[in-house]
């Protein structure tokens, strides 16, 4: 055994000093070997890698090995000229480890694919490009002839022009037009080809910067040992070494090069900004609030609030200064004036001295819209370099009685639910963008071009683009002034054969005026159905060539304008044509094309890597992709710009002139102030990077004294450069040095925390925390009786909230909001969070209502009913629009009035003071608020029946709040208790932990069937003896048993044991079974079994640990799901 060992030192140190001694080998010089599976593992890998590691000796070039993920860094691939995919499958990267990778190729690495490197990481639209194709399907191994289509090129330079060999045969899908074909397979001399004449099977081309080949043989342990194979692939292997050497001022900028400054936060839904030319920052809030930050003092001021109806999501949206801002003070505003006339305004302002002149309004285009229903505001404004105004407005329709499809009912009661009165109507604002040309005297001129000439019988001039839903962010690249725009898109979850498309967001490009589709197109023009809602039938699709608006809502022209498509489409399920774009919910917006020779005398510029991309972003899923595109505008590709940062639901985005980028953030809850509602910006530093500060606290809220204990290990200086920590707690002085220090609060009060770090060039990064010390958190419990992970059919449950407060003395049950909401599969959360603080917001009102139960006031009046005085319901509509209607009726009620709901008199009530009278007016002025979600008692029982008749069960949603009073003078602190109750199955691809050789893959279709298994599924691959599987946090209470769907393949697998144990693999077993190989391949290894399982109470981690000591290397076999069960009938 020593001899050995020693062996192979001898031979490794020998082969070590091979290399060293070459002249012509280099740093970079060799190749790094990557087979890590997510997917089918091949059996050839080993003899592959051993064959490479041959010509590496015999040739003269360095070979490594790993299937490592975290080897793909820059510091790692710097060591090699190529990186060699042998066999990978599945996805086997992730977006870091990506990223790092492109960078390299970018700066001219290589990369050669053997065999499935096809069939790996379908959802990463960059490499399908470097590979030039995917795997779609392949027959038996056979024998095939391969006909070489290039003499010239090293790899086949020496093959023979009919090359006859034994394989696996790939069938190609997404062949890629830019790549170099070398060998192409002849579909006669074997069965089962399916890409015709023309069905490569090996190819090289430049991508990117740096070189790629690809071959398609390798399944087999034979090829490995072919000599003219391995003359096929190190000719290809050298091919791809012999470019030049790496630069990286080619390749993506790194994210860490990218520094964002939180400028301000904690806003009440900001929703649009501009810059002035000195740098101080306008943007409004939707309630009505116009702020300007000042980056020099650090600080953001409200200089105006205009009144605004903000119900739905109307108030004060869009803004946009004056091209000639610094010479006129005009500012534009969308907003929604208050009043009794259902309107929007695109109004122009004089704003001059920080001081808004409200009565300088000069209106410049009033919309007519309907209040009554919600929704759609757009709101968007932008100039374009013409000094054209762009305006975004959205089609004023409700959404929720389409089911998700396009709303055109048509029956004469329900205009509100037709955007065809709207959208597709060329004679309404609504559903549009439009272009005007302010004129000084504030009126506007129609510029030529637009979408119909004025004098048009049956349109208005305004408009530029028509068939939008809801363009809620507009760009208008001043270089080509194409326009770009997000469509937020409608609701549906799939494709229904009578009504159409599932929905789709969009973002648009328009090089000239034209017809966007809606509502009867979405995406790449995929059709609704003509749809009568009187009696639910369906008739023919619309026809984007020739769209015809026949509703009788519709007073414009009937004949439409052709529909274009989407520039970039998305469902809420994952995208085949954008898989990067992510899946959940979704609210697509354009941001701005980027031109580096704009801003290139600054210092903080973005690098050229961006030159001429697109900058898109959503709302709801966080993100900011980059967009390339070619010399006209078409597309080419997107990637995500900072992944690693996580946004806020980013709603506007601009590049000044200083070439940051700044962002305006509403924050995660809709419809409230959010403390992570942030101003952003967002610089590159080319040199030496500041440092970047982080502040940790593991008690941000508490009573006095209140004893934190802060750090600052989380502060990084990128440049390995030594930090100095200042950290100041009460005051502006420094009170720390350490980088974990502990302080003592003694006094109540709200502390800004101030970390400064400090590099030795001079450097700094800041960090800041809030500390409130005064008021503890409330407590608030839920206590379900029986299972509090999952809900099974018909299966009720009792459950009860309990709430504790160091503070509030006595908690009363109506102070804690309770709600049990269902939400589908694919629907978002959000939603049902912002529902259950609409009913926490009523709270407030119980102060007034309180005061009404104790005074006279029901003598006279009542909520709906008409008695000696008007109707509460009657007040709050008629004076919820009123400016000043809480002052005004509460001296009514405190002097008394008469004559202003006919004869009757209201006596005076002077033993009210004024803020007592105002909270009785506030409790009757949200009686005319919007009807807010169900709300449940603190304790009760609950049956889940709304999940019935879907074919993908979603969750059940249980939400517990409350808000104390407030205490020592802080204000009022709130918790919110959550609870997700599943359906009782889980896949096993959602595990929360595996040992590293477990992957997932995607099952093709042609297995599927041989199953009985339809739909995209998944299978858990790589369990081997000792490995596990782990899933968190799981209630067993109640149950009894596991369904699992698992498996074997002939000649694939070899089974073994399943263990199922909670909480650790050295715990005691809870349950077992088999996982069985089928005795022939034309038999199914697919099997559900139900294993009893001990019974356990409580909340467990749960483990799944395999078991084959005879075959401990190989493969135990798949598991698809399990599914637990309880005792008792009717089970899902």
């Amino acid at each position: 055994m020593i001899k050995k060992e020693i062996y192979k030192y001898v031979s490794f140190i020998l082969v070590f000093s091979f290399y060293s001694c070459r002249p012509d080998i280099k740093q970079g010089s060799g190749v790094l070997i990557f087979s890590k599976t997510a997917g089918f593992r091949h059996k050839s890998i080993k003899t592959g890698v051993e064959a490479i590691r041959l010509l590496g000796q015999k040739h003269g070039f360095m070979v490594n090995h790993t299937e490592n993920a975290n080897d793909f860094t820059t510091k790692v691939l710097d060591n090699y000229r190529a990186v060699i995919f042998l066999n990978t499958t599945g996805d086997i990267l992730n977006n870091t480890q990506q990223e790092h990778f492109e960078r390299y190729i970018q700066a001219g690495g290589g990369w050669i694919g053997i065999h499935s490197a096809a069939d790996t990481e379908y959802k990463w639209p960059w490499y399908g490009k470097m590979v030039g194709a995917y795997f779609d399907s392949h027959p038996k191994i056979q024998e095939a002839e391969l006909i070489v289509t290039n003499k010239t090129h090293p790899a086949t330079i020496k093959l023979p022009d009919r090359w006859r060999r034994r394989d696996e045969w790939y069938n190609y899908k997404n062949l890629s037009p830019d790549v170099n074909i070398l060998l192409k397979i002849d579909e006669s001399t074997y069965e089962g080809g399916t890409n015709g004449k023309n069905h490569p099977m090996a190819w090289y081309h430049t991508y990117d910067g740096g070189r790629a080949f690809y071959t398609g043989s390798g399944h087999t342990k034979e090829t490995y040992r072919e000599e003219l194979f391995l003359q096929h692939l190190h000719a290809g292997i050298k091919w791809v070494m012999g470019g030049d050497d790496l630069d990286y001022s080619k390749a993506k900028p790194e994210e860490n090069r990218f520094v964002i400054t939180v400028l301000d936060q904690e806003f009440d839904e900001p929703m649009e900004l501009d810059i002035f030319s000195d740098g101080r920052i306008i943007f409004i809030e939707r309630k009505g609030a116009i702020k300007i930050h000042y980056p020099a003092e650090q600080a953001t001021k409200t200089i105006a609030t205009i009144p605004v109806h903000h119900q739905h999501e109307d108030g004060l949206l869009g803004i946009a200064l004056d091209p000639d801002y610094d010479k006129n003070n005009w500012i534009y505003l969308f907003y929604s004036p208050i009043g009794s006339e259902s309107k929007q305004h695109v109004s122009r302002f004089m704003l001059r001295n920080e001081m808004l002149d409200l009565s300088s309004e000069k209106v410049l285009l009033e919309i007519p819209v309907q209040r009554t229903e919600c929704c759609h505001s757009g709101g968007s404004l932008e100039f374009d370099s013409q000094e054209n105004l762009y305006i975004s407005v959205g089609d004023n329709t409700n959404p929720f009685a389409s089911d998700g499809y396009a709303p055109i009912d048509e029956r004469s009661d329900r205009a509100a639910w037709d955007a065809r009165r709207s959208s597709s109507n060329p004679n309404d604002l609504r559903g549009k963008i439009l272009r005007i040309r302010p004129r000084p005297d504030g009126t506007y001129s129609i510029p030529n071009g637009n979408l119909f000439p004025p004098g048009t019988a049956g349109t208005r001039p305004e408009i530029y683009t028509m068939g939008c839903r809801n363009p809620f962010r507009i760009h208008i690249d001043w270089h080509t002034e194409f326009l770009y725009w997000g469509d937020i898109g409608p609701d549906a979850g799939e494709d229904r054969l009578a009504r159409g498309p599932k929905g789709y967001d969009e973002v648009n490009q328009a090089r000239e005026p034209g017809n966007f589709g809606w509502p009867l197109f979405v995406g790449d023009n995929k059709p609704y159905n003509r749809f009568l809602f009187a009696n639910s039938v369906a008739s023919k699709k619309y026809n984007p060539s020739a769209p015809i608006n026949d509703s009788p809502h519709n007073t414009g022209l009937k004949d439409l304008p052709v529909a274009q498509p989407a520039f970039i489409w998305y469902p809420y399920v994952e995208s085949p044509d954008f898989p990067l774009l992510g899946v959940g919910g979704r609210n697509a917006m354009a941001g701005l094309v980027y031109y580096f020779d704009d801003y290139k005398n600054t210092r903080n510029n973005f690098p050229k890597y961006y030159d001429k991309k697109l900058f898109i972003y959503d709302w709801m899923r966080g993100w900011i992709m980059a967009v390339k595109m070619n010399a006209t505008g078409d597309f080419v590709t997107l990637e995500p710009f900072l992944p690693g940062e996580k946004f806020h639901n980013p709603i506007d985005m601009i590049m000044w002139k200083d070439g940051a980028l700044y962002v305006l953030e509403y924050g995660t809850t809709w419809y409230t102030k959010n403390r992570d509602a942030r101003l952003l910006r967002i610089h590159y530093e080319s040199g030496n990077r500041a440092p970047r500060a982080n502040i940790y606290a593991d008690k941000t809220v508490g009573g006095v004294p209140h004893a934190v204990q802060f750090s600052a290990a989380g502060s990084i200086d990128l440049d390995k450069d030594n930090l100095v920590y200042n950290w100041s707690f009460t005051n502006d002085s420094i009170q720390s040095h350490n980088i974990n220090p502990q302080y003592v609060f003694n006094e109540p009060g709200i502390y800004n925390i101030s970390l400064t770090v400090k590099d030795g060039h001079g450097n700094i990064g800041v960090a800041k925390k809030e500390i409130l010390v005064g008021n503890e958190n409330p407590i608030v419990e839920w206590n379900i009786v029986g299972n509090s992970s999952f809900y099974w059919n018909d299966t009720p449950f009792q459950y009860s909230v309990v709430v504790s407060d160091a503070e509030d003395d006595k908690i009363k049950d109506r102070d804690i909001v309770v709600t049990i909401d269902y939400l589908s599969e694919g629907f978002d959360l959000t939603q049902i969070q912002t529902n259950h603080k609409n009913i926490q917001h009523k709270l407030q009102y119980f102060t007034g209502l309180d005061l009404i139960k104790d005074a006279d006031c029901r003598k006279c009046h009542s909520i709906k009913k008409n008695s000696a005085g008007p109707k509460y319901f009657d007040i709050a509509a008629r004076y919820k629009e009123q400016e000043n209607a809480v002052e005004l009726l509460a001296k009514r009620i405190i002097n008394g009035s008469g004559g202003v709901w006919g004869k009757t008199s209201m006596a005076a009530h002077p033993q009210y003071n004024l803020d007592e009278a105002g909270e009785m007016v506030k409790y009757i002025l949200s009686l005319g608020d919007p009807p807010v979600a169900k709300r449940y008692p603190v304790k009760g029982g609950y049956t889940p029946v709304d999940h019935a008749g879907d074919n993908n069960p979603g969750k059940y949603i249980l939400i517990a709040s409350y808000t104390d009073r407030g205490a020592n003078g802080l204000p009022p602190a709130r918790t919110e208790s959550l609870i997700i109750l599943s359906p009782p199955i889980m896949e096993f691809e959602k595990f929360s932990e595996a040992s590293s050789k477990i992957n997932t893959f995607l099952v093709p279709n042609k297995y599927l069937e041989t199953m009985g298994l339809s739909g995209n599924v998944k299978f858990v691959l790589g369990m081997k003896n000792n490995s596990y599987i782990k899933f968190d946090a799981i209630d067993f209470t109640g149950i009894t048993s596991l369904e699992c769907g698992l498996g074997a393949g002939f000649g694939m697998h070899f089974g073994g044991n399943m263990i199922i144990q909670l909480d650790s693999i050295n715990s005691n077993m809870i349950g077992q079974t088999s996982i069985t190989v089928p005795e022939s391949e034309f038999l199914s290894g697919y099997q559900i079994v139900t294993i009893p399982l001990i019974k356990s109470e409580g909340i467990h981690d749960l483990y799944f640990t395999f078991a084959n000591t005879e075959y401990s290397e190989e493969d135990v076999g798949f598991l698809d799901f399990m599914k637990f069960r309880i005792d008792k009938p009717n089970l899902p």
